[in-house]
């Protein structure tokens, strides 16, 4: 994470492994939109991830 701009010592950070962490946070929570896998209502593991891997499929495509 960035230091912040009050800090007299400036901390040094990757911008690109940042940005990263920051789609993937993103990513996660519009995964997280859909009920279903936020309370994870499904009953077995593999239908929770045949349901994560669908929803990751229609956010690659929107």
């Amino acid at each position: 994470m960035p230091p912040k701009t009050s800090r007299t010592e400036r901390r040094a950070y990757d911008q690109n492994l940042y940005a990263d962490r920051n789609k993937a946070e993103r990513f996660f929570g519009r995964l997280k939109e859909a009920r279903g896998v936020a309370t994870r209502y499904e009953k077995t593991a593999v239908s929770f991830l045949a349901t994560a891997h669908l929803l990751a499929a229609l956010d690659w495509i929107r």
